[in-house]
């Protein structure tokens, strides 16, 4: 487990140098910046062993390190990770990146299938308004994270008789 520094200086990377995204059968969190960054791709490298490191490439004259994380360590560490740090008030575009990554990748990540934006936005009649786009992710996603949460929180044993 990291230390609570550490995964703060990593939460701040990603909102401002990560990719939220996927190859359309699996989800991914990719970091790519310049090589002059090594140092920090190491430290990264040994903070948060379940990553990949790749690089360093050259492209059009750019050299860069690429790290991944995907899969099981993903699932299990990036995403509460990032659940229990973003929020629409701290970056919105990092959180709504993040929420959309989950929404189209919510078996691989352990997410509940959130119910679909036509279906929630339906109820508009002339006395309600419709609500933002922002709060209906902001909803979605607390549901979806509470059933994260109750999931992986241990239930109590019954005592045997």
């Amino acid at each position: 487990m990291a230390a609570p520094f550490d995964e703060g200086l990593l939460v701040g990377l990603l909102i401002g140098e990560g990719h939220f995204g996927g190859d359309g059968r699996q989800p991914q969190i990719t970091l790519r910046m310049h090589e002059r960054h090594e140092a920090l791709f190491r430290w990264l490298e040994a903070a948060f062993p379940g990553g990949r490191l790749y690089g360093p490439y050259d492209h059009g004259g750019r050299r860069y390190y690429q790290w991944m994380a995907r899969g099981p360590y993903l699932r299990d560490h990036l995403v509460p990770l990032l659940h229990r740090s973003l929020s629409p008030t701290l970056d919105r575009y990092a959180y709504a990146r993040f929420l959309a990554m989950c929404d189209r990748y919510p078996r691989q990540l352990g997410v509940p299938t959130p119910p679909s934006m036509g279906s929630e936005s339906q109820d508009t009649s002339a006395h309600q308004k419709p609500e933002p786009p922002d709060a209906v992710l902001h909803r979605r996603a607390t549901a979806a994270f509470t059933a994260l949460r109750q999931a992986s929180t241990p239930q109590p044993s019954s005592p045997t008789s």
